[in-house]
């Protein structure tokens, strides 16, 4: 049979069976091993089985459970509604300074936590009623914690960026760096987006009137909010970058400081910690399931001759190189509405990443922009996780129409933010090359 034939029926197979409502993971990886067997005979089976046991044996795959783990006891610590408290005082007093101040928070969360759900659950229970009590743009305030809380899984460290570096094999450390400038460059963009606008309307987000403003003594005290988050962010990610320990090694470090963080703020108790606990078995659980899939997907895919039918077909896109960029970045948008970051991953790394090393482009550059796609993926109707955390946790006023209403300025945002990246790369690798090329 044809590799035209084959690529049709294996792609067509699975869209099939995602139609019908499969579990992704479960159509990935059966669908692959079936026409394994039917192309390689039983010798397929060897190979995704040697494959999966090389994965469980990197180091590299332990710093998963522990950043989860992390993500959930700082989740129940109680330092982001310290955070809200201080970002209060001090941004109050301006145009929209509670929605950024909660992007702000947003964005140190990220940098503890590794997660994108943990930082719009927070930031949906604490800071949304109380920016829409003072008077807040539901849609405004809404769209500032969507776009804040999907810096989780690009500001360092990050559990997508962790699977991102297993399958595309490269650093992870490197990867970590190459995550905060464009992390602060999107944290930049979006709060002069709301500065501005809340400039040009100030009814969309009114400064708090003066007798709700703290003075300075009040202003000094509340940044003890600060030192909790700085140390656990010091502690993993200085470790990491001073070249003092792997990535596994400073999530280790990470569940310790988030261990201290719940003690000092009286939230280490029996049932956190088993409730994490709880929540990280499950995460780590789907993990595994998907990292299998991953392989048996990409050696069907090889072995059926697909890498080089779709690298042929994509050579014939207008606009070459940046061509074929443009493409994989819009189907990415595309897959981000009904697709989990996961399961897209799954799907489109074994096809782009041989086109991405093709072209000349830096992996670690692209794992950047195909991070951020996901993070717009995590904001954009229909099925956008972030968009379901924030219903969750709305107050009741605050309907679906209102969550799908708020995404496009921000995403539009994002996505300027994006194209300044692939104008400039160094934005993104300035500081892998900086940290790791000494």
């Amino acid at each position: 049979m044809s590799a035209e034939l084959l690529t049709v029926l294996f792609f067509g197979s699975l869209v099939f069976f995602l139609l019908i409502g499969t579990p992704l993971t479960f159509v990935l990886g059966g669908i692959s091993v079936i026409f394994l067997f039917f192309e390689m005979g039983s010798v397929g089976f060897y190979i995704v089985a040697s494959k999966m046991w090389d994965a469980m044996s990197s180091f590299t795959l332990v710093a998963i459970p522990l950043f989860v783990f992390m993500a959930m006891l700082l989740e129940r610590s109680g330092v982001a509604r310290d955070l809200y408290n201080m970002m209060h005082v001090w941004f109050g007093g301006l145009r929209g300074g509670l929605a950024i101040g909660t992007v702000a928070i947003c964005a140190i969360f990220a940098a503890m936590c590794g997660i994108s759900g943990a930082a719009v659950v927070t930031m949906g229970t604490i800071a949304l009623p109380a920016m829409l009590q003072r008077g807040y743009d539901k849609q405004l305030a809404i769209g500032a914690i969507n776009v804040g809380g999907g810096w989780g899984i690009l500001i360092p460290p990050s559990i997508l960026m962790v699977l991102y570096a297993l399958l595309s094999e490269v650093s992870v450390g490197r990867l970590f760096a190459a995550g905060i400038g464009p992390g602060i460059l999107l944290f930049v963009l979006v709060s002069i987006y709301i500065g501005v606008r809340c400039w040009i309307q100030p009814h969309l987000g009114p400064a708090l009137p003066l007798e709700e403003r703290g003075g300075w003594r009040a202003k000094l005290v509340s940044l003890r909010a600060v030192i909790l988050p700085i140390f656990i962010v010091f502690i993993v990610l200085g470790a990491i970058f001073g070249g003092y320990a792997t990535p596994t090694e400073a999530a280790a470090i990470g569940v310790f400081g988030a261990l201290l963080a719940s003690l000092v703020n009286g939230a280490l108790n029996l049932k956190n910690i088993q409730d994490s606990a709880i929540a990280t078995l499950k995460l780590t659980a789907m993990v595994m399931w998907i990292l299998f899939a991953a392989h048996a997907f990409s050696t069907a895919y090889t072995a059926l001759g697909a890498q080089e039918l779709i690298s042929g077909a994509m050579s014939y896109l207008p606009g070459g190189a940046y061509g074929s960029l443009a493409f994989m970045l819009v189907l990415l948008f595309f897959l981000g509405m009904v697709l989990d970051p996961l399961g897209i991953m799954l799907i489109t790394l074994p096809v782009f990443l041989p086109i991405i090393s093709a072209a000349g482009f830096d992996p670690i550059w692209f794992g950047i922009l195909f991070v951020i796609m996901m993070e717009i993926g995590y904001m954009t109707p229909p099925f956008g996780f972030n968009l379901f955390y924030l219903k969750a946790v709305a107050p009741p006023e605050v309907t679906m129409g209102d969550i799908y209403k708020s995404v496009a300025p921000y995403v539009i945002v994002t996505i300027v933010g994006l194209l300044i990246i692939i104008a400039f790369p160094e934005v993104a690798l300035t500081l892998p090359s900086l940290f790791f090329d000494r």
